[in-house]
C-alpha cells in the first residue's frame, strides 16, 4: 500500500512538472524566437516583430476576391471575330477590389489634395494639378449638344456618385498610388506614428508622406520634420534615443499594400464570378454576364424585367421611353445602381468601361504563365545618391511627361524615391527575367518576329523594316522657348494601332450594345487618351492565407 502511494505521489509530480514546463513554453513561444532562443520584441532592443498579427484588414472601399481557376478569354460569342480572346486556363491569387468605379467625389478629393499641396499658381507645381485634371471635353459631339456634360459631370453634385470619367490610364495609376499614400497616412496616424491631422495642418509640397520613403527611411518622410514623424504612440522603446526599429515597417503589419489597377485577369475573373455556380471543386455552368443567366433582365418575380445593367439598347435607345426607363440611365448611372454580382461587386458590366493594367496583345501567352497573368512589367529600382541613400524628388527635380496628345503629366512629385530602370547588372544570371521593361515579352520584341534569324551571323539579327507591331509613331517636342511641336505621323503604311502604350479596357458602357458587357471581351486604347465612357476601380493584393473564412460544406 505504502509502495502504491508513493508511486501516485511521483506521477502526480511528473505531471505537475510537465504541465508546467507547458505551460513557460506556451507563454514564451511567441515572444521567443524557434531559430535561435533570443527574446523577440525585447524592452532593451533586439529584433522586433508584430507577433499577434491575425490577417489583413480590407482597405477602404475595398471587399475580398478569393482567388481561384477560371477559364479567361471564354466569350459566348464571337461575331467580331478578333480572334484576341481565345480561352486559356488561368489561376488568379485572392485580391480585394473596389466594390464600385471610382466616382467622381473620390476623384475631386484627389484633385482638392494636389491643389492645396502643389499651388498651380506656383511656377514648379502648374503642371501638377492640370495632369490630373481628368479632361471634361470627352463629353461633347460633332453633331451633339453635351455641354451641360462637360460643365456639370465632373464637379456638380448631382454627379457626384456617378463613375469619374475623361481619366486616361496613366492618371487613373497616379490615383492609385496618392490614395495607397493617403490611408497608410491615415493609419500610421491612428497608430502614433504620426503627428495627429499632420495631413492637414502640416502638409505642403517638400513635406507630406509618401509610403515608400517612409518605408525606406521613416525620418526623411514629412522632410524630415521629427514633429510629425513619431516613434509610434504603444512603442516601448520610444522614449529610449538609442533604439532601433522604433518606426512602423512591413514587420509591423500596419503597412497596407499599394492600391493599383487590377490585371485583366483578374478584373476578368472577378467579374464573372463563377463562384456563385461553384459546386464543390467543379463549376457547374458556365455565365454569359456577371449575373446568373443568359439575358440582360431580371428573372426574379419582383423585379421581372428589370434591366441588370447600364447600357444601349438600340440604335438611338440609351435608356427607354420617358416614363419608365428600361435601365433609368441615359448617360452613366450612380454606383450601386444595380444588384452587386456574387463578389459583392457593382457594375462589372455596363455603366462605364473600366481600364485595367494589362498592356493589349492579341493573345494571352498562357504558355509562359497561367499564375497571376500580366503584361506590363516595368521592373525599377531606387535610384542611389552619392551618400549611398535613396534620393528623394525635391520640387526641383520633379520629371513631366509630354504625352502623345500634347499633355504634360507628372511622373513623380516631391517627397516620394526616383526611380531608375534596373540594368544588366542587375539582371545578370536570372532565370526568371532578364531586362527592365518586359511590356513586349514573347510578343512583339524582335526575337518573336517571324523575320528575326536566330542562326545569323548580323548583329541586329532582324529585318528592322518589318516588325510584328508597326504603329503610327508621332512625336510632341518642346523647343528651347516652350513652344509645342507636334509631328504626326502620315504614314498610311502602318499595319496596327497595337504597341507597348496600348492598355486594355474590360467591361461594356453605358455606349456599349449588350454584346460587350460579357466579361471575356477585350478591347484597347491608347494609354494617354480618354473618353466619356472608361472609369476605372482600384484593386490591392492580398497577403496570406488564399481564405480566412474557409471551412468544409459538412461543418457548420
Amino acid at each position: 500500500m505504502k509502495i502504491n502511494k508513493i508511486t501516485a505521489f511521483k506521477l502526480l509530480l511528473a505531471v505537475a512538472v510537465a504541465v508546467g514546463f507547458t505551460g513557460c513554453s506556451k507563454k514564451g513561444g511567441s515572444n521567443t524566437s524557434s531559430a535561435t532562443g533570443w527574446k523577440i520584441n525585447d524592452k532593451k532592443g533586439g529584433f522586433q516583430h508584430n507577433s499577434n498579427y491575425k490577417q489583413q484588414e480590407p482597405a477602404p472601399g475595398l471587399v475580398e476576391v478569393e482567388g481561384g481557376t477560371f477559364t479567361m478569354g471564354r466569350v459566348q460569342d464571337d461575331v467580331m471575330h478578333d480572334w484576341n480572346n481565345t480561352p486559356n486556363q488561368q489561376h488568379v491569387q485572392s485580391f480585394y477590389m473596389d466594390e464600385t468605379e471610382v466616382t467622381n467625389v473620390m476623384y475631386m478629393e484627389y484633385l482638392d489634395w494636389l491643389k492645396k499641396v502643389y499651388p498651380p499658381t506656383e511656377e514648379n507645381y502648374k503642371n501638377i494639378y492640370v495632369g490630373a485634371l481628368p479632361d471634361t471635353l470627352v463629353w461633347r459631339s460633332a453633331l451633339g449638344y453635351n455641354e451641360t456634360m462637360t460643365n456639370n459631370y465632373l464637379r456638380h453634385p448631382a454627379y457626384a456618385n456617378y463613375p469619374v470619367v475623361g481619366v486616361n490610364w496613366i492618371q487613373a495609376v497616379e490615383f492609385c498610388d496618392w490614395r495607397t499614400n493617403r490611408v497608410n497616412e491615415a493609419i500610421l496616424e491612428k497608430e502614433g506614428f504620426l503627428k495627429r491631422d499632420a495631413k492637414i495642418l502640416d502638409v505642403t509640397a517638400e513635406n507630406n508622406f509618401d509610403t515608400e520613403t517612409y518605408l525606406e527611411s521613416p525620418t526623411k518622410a514629412y522632410g524630415g520634420n521629427e514633429e510629425v514623424v513619431l516613434r509610434g504612440r504603444n512603442n516601448k522603446l520610444a522614449g529610449d534615443e538609442e533604439a532601433v526599429n522604433v518606426y512602423a515597417q512591413r514587420t509591423s503589419g500596419l503597412i497596407s499594400p499599394e492600391y493599383r489597377l487590377p490585371t485583366e485577369a483578374e478584373w476578368e475573373y472577378a467579374a464573372i464570378a463563377l463562384v456563385g455556380n461553384r459546386e464543390y471543386n467543379i463549376y457547374r455552368g458556365n455565365k454569359k454576364y456577371p449575373w446568373k443567366g443568359q439575358y440582360t433582365r431580371s428573372g426574379k418575380r419582383q423585379k421581372r424585367g428589370d434591366q441588370l445593367a447600364n447600357f444601349k439598347q438600340g440604335k438611338g435607345d440609351y435608356g427607354g421611353i420617358a416614363g419608365w426607363s428600361d435601365d433609368n440611365a441615359d448617360i452613366t448611372a450612380p454606383v450601386k445602381s444595380y444588384p452587386p454580382n456574387d463578389f459583392g461587386l457593382y457594375d462589372m458590366a455596363g455603366n462605364v468601361a473600366e481600364w485595367v493594367a494589362d498592356v493589349y496583345r492579341p493573345i494571352i501567352d498562357d504558355e509562359a504563365s497561367d499564375f497571376n497573368y500580366y503584361r506590363g512589367n516595368v521592373y525599377m529600382k531606387n535610384q542611389i545618391g552619392e551618400d549611398g541613400r535613396a534620393e528623394i524628388v525635391t520640387s526641383e527635380t520633379i520629371e513631366y511627361d509630354t504625352l502623345s496628345n500634347g499633355r504634360i503629366q507628372y511622373r513623380n512629385l516631391p517627397g516620394q524615391i526616383a526611380r531608375t530602370p534596373v540594368t544588366e547588372e542587375d539582371v545578370y544570371l536570372r532565370q526568371n527575367y532578364t531586362k527592365s521593361d518586359n511590356r513586349n515579352y514573347r510578343d512583339g520584341d524582335r526575337q518573336s518576329t517571324r523575320f528575326y534569324d536566330y542562326g545569323g551571323s548580323s548583329e541586329e539579327g532582324v529585318n528592322t523594316t518589318s516588325q510584328m507591331y508597326d504603329s503610327p509613331q508621332h512625336k510632341v517636342e518642346t523647343d528651347s522657348l516652350g513652344n509645342m511641336l507636334r509631328e504626326w505621323d502620315k504614314s498610311n503604311k502602318r499595319t496596327t494601332l497595337v504597341n507597348d502604350n496600348v492598355r486594355v479596357y474590360k467591361g461594356g458602357s453605358w455606349r456599349d450594345r449588350a454584346y460587350w458587357l460579357d466579361p471575356a471581351q477585350r478591347r484597347y486604347y491608347p494609354q494617354d487618351m480618354a473618353t466619356d465612357f472608361i472609369g476605372f476601380r482600384c484593386a490591392m493584393s492580398k497577403v496570406g492565407p488564399k481564405s480566412t473564412k474557409k471551412t468544409a460544406r459538412h461543418k457548420g
